[in-house]
Formats: structure tokens, sequence, C-alpha cells
């Protein structure tokens, strides 16, 4: 296991001074999160909280809250006498995301749109996550591709103005992201896997086109269901 952190801020545990406990947490639970987006912790996978307070370095107390957060997450199981492993999501598990996700997406983002011009700073910003998020689905490079789809579509979502809502979008992408990515791991093909419509949904926003939104988001819905029954087969 790595202590290297793809998805943060490059900067992982540590004892250093000014360090505290709730820093400690949240900074263990970012790098266990990113070594399960990345691979390097797979599915089934398992360890105690000895084993990740050693790797990195420090007392077994913020591990183990760490280590709570990402099992309310749904991203680790715990076992009162094994200790923790990486949650494995089936096909089924990532059917049923998808159809919640497109259930509460398709309505907030004809929402979004209807407010497009009043957004226009904040979509500054989900413009240049939406160009580098497509660029690294054509281009097939995974690790760019997960960082910048996650914060984009958190960004997106949030201009609904719901936090709620957009927390359990956020769970829900985080989620398939942790299931699809033992799978493309290794493939030769994967931009013929991967969805890169992240431009054309903000274009439909900046436009306050809600036909055009729903179309992109009925379309990358359907290009997550065909990649699951393609799985299945």
């Amino acid at each position: 296991m790595s202590n290297g952190s793809a998805y943060g801020s490059g900067t992982g545990p540590g004892t250093g001074s000014g360090v505290t406990r709730s820093t400690l947490r949240r900074q263990i639970a970012d790098a266990l999160r990113d070594e399960i987006l990345a691979g390097r912790l797979r599915p089934g996978e398992e360890f105690t909280v000895k084993q990740i307070a050693e790797q990195y370095g420090v007392s077994a107390t913020p591990v183990r809250e760490a280590l709570v957060d990402l099992t309310a997450q749904g991203l680790l199981d715990s076992d009162q006498h094994r200790g923790f492993r990486v949650h494995e999501f089936s096909v089924e598990d990532y059917t049923g995301m998808v159809e919640a996700r497109s259930l509460i997406v398709n309505g907030i983002f004809r929402k979004i749109t209807e407010l497009g011009a009043a957004h226009g700073p904040a979509l500054v910003s989900v413009r240049r996550r939406a160009e580098e998020a497509s660029r690294a689905a054509r281009s097939g490079d995974l690790n760019i591709l997960i960082g910048y789809d996650l914060r984009f579509w958190r960004e997106l979502g949030a201009l609904a103005g719901n936090p709620y809502i957009s927390d359990f979008l956020h769970r829900l992408r985080m989620q398939c992201w942790v299931f699809a990515v033992p799978y493309l791991r290794g493939r030769s093909d994967l931009t013929d896997w991967l969805w890169s419509g992240h431009g054309d949904l903000v274009d439909a926003v900046i436009a306050g086109d809600g036909d055009a939104a729903f179309a992109v988001i009925c379309a990358y819905n359907t290009h997550s269901l065909t990649w699951a029954e393609r799985l299945k087969r």
C-alpha cells in the first residue's frame, strides 16, 4: 500500500507540528479513498487499524475515526473481529446507483439550466473542470479523469443550491467510481468505456437549454447502463 495521494492535495498524513487529530483523520480518510480509487486497495482487501496506523506512522485513534468515516460513506465494511475491508459493489449495485443518480439529476439540472445566466461566474470554473475531464476521457487517462470528473459533478451539482442533494450525488459518484476502477484498470480500450460529454452538458446549462441538458444526461445514463450490461456478458 502506498501512502501517496493521487487525487488529494499531494500532502499525505503526517505527524508534523500543528497537525490536529481532526486533520489527521481527514488526511488519512482522503489518502485511503485515493488508494481505493487508484485501484491499489482492491475490493475485498482487508486491513486493521494497527496496519494503517503503522503504514502512516500515526496513532490508532485518528485512523479508526477515518475508517469509520469511510465505512459511513459505503466504501468500507467493518468486521468486529477482522478489522475493515474494501466494499465489493456488484453490477446490480452499480445499476441501482445509476438509476438513483438519474432520478435526481434529471430534475435538478432542469433547475440549474433555468438559472444558467445567474450562475455565470461559477460556470467558468465548471467549464475548466469539464474541459479537463473530457480531455482525459478521450485520451483514456483514468487517473486524471476521476479527479476532474468528481470535481466537475460536485461543482455543477452545487449550483442547484441544495447541499444535501449535492452531497448525496457526490457519494453516489464516488461509489460508482469505486465499482468501476477494478474493471477499467489495465484495459487497452478505455476510450470506448469512458464518457466524455462534460462539455456538452455545460454548454446546455450556459445556454439555459433544459431539453439539451436532459438529452445529455439521458445519454450519459444510457452509456453507464450499457457498460454495466457489457460487464454482465
